[in-house]
């Protein structure tokens, strides 16, 4: 990927408390090169892969290693279930994963939820809520086995919170179950297209089926982290599969609710920087409250140059080193 704008300016002398990696669409399959949906943007399925072992290469060959990584979701393309190669990719993706000698956080997108049932991902290796952080006597930050999201401190005064983007969905959902008729219900009532893959014609475009939102009962345990970061004047860094700023994404890729995510966050002082995949472009924007809101590149549709991003953090601020 090239590039992104640096979230901060700082002098070549600070030193970095941490760094962490970010990786985002990686979107494997045993595949041809081919191209997005509009048929505009070249995507390199088997390449990706030679993408994410360069960037494992970076991050074990740093002489202070990332203390993490984190996945931004679609793993593996949706073109696998069609080919019934899901489980053989997943694992070959995974085993490449394996070479990385720091801890990777995954969070789940569309394509995910294309190749395997929410039932799946859950007792999968796609489920790393084993490495959250379980705050001693603060029981309202634990999150509920409803929605796959948790947090964690890589850092003293730092958390990393990974939400759950695809909480409300018709994707990977029983249909028989009352959350896929409810969630189907929404995205008609704003989305009367024959096919809910597409925003034409509509006033909010983000409603389309390979979006998703968050439940209420997922932000009222956000605004009970963020609350507990607040009050132990923690900085916190938000992690999604699907963006929630419209200055920084394309407006067809937020998530479907992402104005109720906007002002849980913007209730609070403590969270800095938000990351997303989804949209493929890339993005950044720093919104009205100081968070920085950072989409990045997807590997898929990245041809063979520098992939991988390593995030430093210099008294408070995050610095990209690209």
């Amino acid at each position: 990927m090239d590039d992104k704008p640096n979230p901060g300016t700082l002098s070549e002398s600070s030193e970095p408390l941490f760094s962490f990696g970010v990786i985002a669409d990686i979107q494997y399959a045993n595949l041809e090169d081919g191209y997005n949906y509009q048929g505009n943007r070249r995507r390199y399925y088997r390449h990706s892969l030679l993408h994410l072992q360069g960037a494992i290469e970076y991050w074990n060959q740093e002489s202070t290693p990332p203390c993490c990584v984190l996945q931004l979701g679609d793993i593996i393309d949706g073109y696998n279930a069609q080919y019934k190669a899901s489980e053989r990719s997943l694992e070959l993706v995974m085993n490449t994963f394996q070479r990385l000698r720091v801890p990777v956080h995954h969070t789940w997108g569309n394509h995910e939820f294309y190749n395997f049932s929410r039932d799946y991902l859950t007792n999968s290796k796609l489920n790393t809520k084993f490495l959250e952080d379980q705050i001693v006597h603060h029981p309202e930050t634990v999150p509920s086995g409803s929605y796959y999201a948790y947090h964690f401190a890589p850092f003293p005064k730092f958390r990393f919170i990974l939400l759950d983007a695809y909480d409300l969905s018709v994707l990977g959902v029983d249909q028989s179950s009352p959350k896929y008729q409810q969630c189907l219900r929404m995205l008609r009532e704003h989305n009367p297209n024959m096919e809910l893959n597409s925003p034409q014609g509509l006033s909010e475009p983000q409603f389309v089926q390979f979006n998703g939102g968050f439940s209420q009962e997922q932000l009222n345990w956000l605004n009970e982290v963020l609350t507990f970061s607040d009050t132990n004047q923690e900085k916190v860094v938000i992690v999604s599969h699907l963006p929630i700023y419209p200055e920084a994404s394309d407006t067809v890729c937020l998530a479907w609710n992402y104005r109720d995510a906007l002002t849980v966050i913007w209730s609070h002082e403590c969270v800095v920087c938000f990351f997303a995949g989804h949209t493929h472009d890339g993005g950044y924007c720093e919104d009205p409250f100081g968070v920085h809101h950072v989409n990045l590149e997807g590997v898929i549709e990245t041809a063979p140059d520098s992939q991988a991003f390593v995030l430093e953090v210099r008294r408070l601020k995050l610095f990209s080193l690209g």
